[in-house]
């Protein structure tokens, strides 16, 4: 057997030949999402310290029930009382708790769409419809596994907690201790099917909508660049999608999450509970504030990510 024979037949690409064809774009898709999470923790730390105080104003109303226990009048009435109460740093209660959660979050999110999209991408390195709604879901999906669900658990019960007359945690670490030797550690993963259902759909409908208006944007040229302002917009646009599509599973997801979480068997039982006691509009409870937010968080969050992907692409070759 000559020697050209023998390296064929020991090359790891004999019986695996796809690797031949796609060994070179897993490489480039590995350097891809690793820009992605890179990126992405950067934006989510910016991000959240700029939105944070209407994510507490939402997060305060959607757990504000009806009758005797309802504490707030609306947007403006939360913001009053909370400042009234606990000074204009009290809206900004709990960001600890999200910012260490946002950065691996925005990292694991878009770590994800840029390696799902390596492998989804045609030859172009363009995404069809249906490769754009799977990469945003798969994007999704793994955020809300990784970090969003632990996170957005200890959020939820540090603001809730701040609500009772004898608030009982003392800090990030105190709190978190407290809800784990109180509930096990499958305490800090309350609502995690919600929050999946939030997330998947929520990134689904959000990286759809931003990379097809995108897309329509350039045109035939797929080169042409997309001004940042412009960016802007599109994630404006895509973060109010997102809103009107799934603010009734944010709302689910909240109160699965909350001190109160033991009175709901199930997600199906909180959903169900909600509409015999509140009705129908409760379940958009909160979708003022969590608009303005929203489009806020999006829009920001998809300037800042390509600005430093387009740098990262500068001066980090693949």
């Amino acid at each position: 057997m000559d020697r050209q024979n023998l390296a064929t037949l020991l090359s790891p690409y004999k019986y695996r030949p796809w690797m031949v064809d796609n060994g070179a774009a897993a490489a480039a898709g590995g350097n891809k999402g690793l820009k992605g999470i890179i990126a992405g923790g950067i934006t989510g730390g910016i991000e959240i310290c700029i939105t944070y105080p209407t994510e507490y104003v939402k997060t305060q109303l959607q757990l504000d029930e009806k009758g005797a226990n309802k504490k707030y009048n609306g947007i403006v009435d939360c913001v009053k009382k909370t400042v009234a109460t606990n000074g204009f740093f009290g809206l900004y209660r709990g960001l600890s708790v999200l910012l260490y959660g946002s950065i691996p979050k925005s990292a694991t999110r878009f770590g994800a769409f840029e390696f799902l999209k390596t492998r989804t991408a045609d030859s172009k390195g363009q995404l069809s419809a249906g490769g754009k709604l799977f990469c945003g879901l798969g994007a999704g999906v793994c955020e809300a596994i990784l970090a969003v669900t632990p996170m957005e658990t200890i959020k939820v019960k540090f603001i809730n907690d701040q609500r009772s007359a004898n608030p009982q945690f003392k800090g990030f670490a105190h709190g978190v201790g407290q809800i784990i030797k109180a509930e096990g550690i499958s305490g800090i993963y309350k609502g995690l099917t919600p929050t999946i259902l939030k997330q998947g759909s929520n990134q689904a409908i959000r990286f759809f909508v931003v990379e097809s208006l995108k897309d329509l944007y350039k045109g035939d040229d797929i080169n042409k660049p997309v001004p940042k302002l412009v960016v802007g917009v599109f994630g404006a646009i895509a973060g109010a999608a997102s809103v009107f599509g799934n603010t009734p599973l944010d709302v689910i997801k909240t109160r699965m999450q909350g001190l109160e979480a033991a009175k709901y068997k199930n997600t199906a039982d909180c959903a169900m509970q909600i509409m015999k006691n509140e009705g129908f509009p409760a379940f958009y409870k909160g979708t003022v504030p969590r608009l303005g937010r929203v489009c806020l968080d999006v829009a920001i969050t998809f300037m800042i990510y390509d600005s430093f992907m387009d740098l990262f692409n500068k001066v980090w070759k693949d």
